[in-house]
């Protein structure tokens, strides 16, 4: 239901408030590039400092600014079992096509608890879900078998894998069913992941490379291998520089060199520093974005 490349977008700030013109302006950039699919309000969207007002409202210009051509699904996860129904029916009233959730953070819930917890956001709210295993922000690991039974729930379509764990991405793909989406959710194992019969991304890098991105994904799908090796190839570097610092300081940085948005990033995050940034630079230019 949800392949190809999605862009998790940055959240674009604006003396301390959200700046909904240069969102806007970012979504039109991303489906200019041929993009598959918008993230609003993943982690990359700094959505653990945004209030629950701006998060709706983040949701609402992106599913407003894409009017159908690419598919928006909104990050709606929370370790707060309520609190992921309450931002998943906001999702769908505000017109995504699904919602992204993180596994249930800081709690460390039991296997069991996991399915349950999405079990509930699926029951209450009848909605497309996919499902974010990310260990190293949530401190709990969504094992293969647990995604099967996670599989098994009707609203529950795809998994966003973050593990990093090949042995254990390859015994997902062994053990999900056909129809169960698998989404790598870290760029520098895209490729890796489609050769395993992953069917896409959710990108950070392609926040400024979205075209080169989406020539990856579709020249892997269409049987091109050369052609989607060196794109990758291509891409490591800028891929290697973005992740330097915490996602989403250096991407942000990124983006506000290319003048798309301002260089603002809320606390607890903090700019980029200046090695980092000279760094970022030089890949950047290299690469030919600046």
């Amino acid at each position: 239901m949800f392949e190809g490349v999605f862009t998790a977008l940055v959240t674009p700030f604006r003396d301390g408030v959200l700046d909904e013109r240069a969102l806007v302006d970012l979504v039109e950039l991303q489906v200019a590039a041929g993009v598959d699919g918008l993230v609003p309000c993943g982690s990359t969207g700094e959505s653990a400092t945004l209030s629950h007002a701006e998060h709706s409202r983040v949701v609402e210009v992106v599913v407003s600014a894409a009017r159908g051509r690419v598919s928006v699904l909104a990050g709606t996860g929370s370790n707060n079992t309520r609190e992921a129904i309450a931002l998943t029916q906001h999702a769908k009233e505000a017109g995504a096509d699904g919602a992204l959730l993180i596994s249930p953070y800081y709690v460390k819930p039991t296997q069991s608890g996991i399915v349950e917890h999405f079990r509930a956001v699926a029951t209450e709210t009848s909605f497309p879900l996919v499902i974010y295993n990310i260990p190293g922000r949530t401190a709990s690991n969504i094992l293969p078998e647990t995604m099967v039974r996670l599989a098994e729930v009707e609203q529950i379509v795809g998994t966003k894998e973050s593990c990093g764990d090949f042995q254990q991405i390859a015994e997902l793909m062994r053990i999900v069913p056909d129809d169960f989406t698998v989404l790598s959710g870290d760029d520098w194992a895209t490729l890796p992941l489609l050769s395993l019969g992953g069917r896409g991304v959710i990108s950070v890098v392609s926040n400024i490379a979205p075209a080169e991105m989406v020539d990856l994904v579709r020249a892997f799908r269409s049987g091109d291998l050369e052609r989607s090796r060196d794109t990758y190839n291509r891409l490591l570097p800028l891929i290697d520089v973005l992740f330097c610092e915490t996602n989403p300081i250096p991407v942000k940085a990124a983006v506000a060199l290319r003048g798309l948005i301002l260089d603002e990033i809320r606390l607890p995050l903090t700019p980029l520093t200046a090695p980092s940034r000279e760094r970022l630079q030089v890949v950047m230019k290299e690469f030919g974005l600046l």
